[in-house]
């Protein structure tokens, strides 16, 4: 099967885009929440990245 990249339904706090990456990369959706503040405080590019991402993955598909 095809592994996509979609905001996750179930495991997200603001749109899904951590979760999302978690579930392609099969990792703790915390690392990536923590990746994104560790860039954000770094310089402000997590916020922007976080925007972006929200903006153009797409949601994940209902399958029931």
């Amino acid at each position: 099967m095809e592994n996509k990249l979609y905001k996750s339904s179930l495991d997200k706090k603001i749109c899904g885009v951590c979760g999302g990456f978690a579930e392609f990369f099969g990792i703790d959706a915390t690392l990536i929440r923590l990746l994104v503040v560790l860039f954000t405080l770094a310089g402000g590019s997590g916020v922007l990245f976080y925007i972006v991402a929200a903006l153009i993955m797409p949601d994940e598909p209902n399958y029931y």
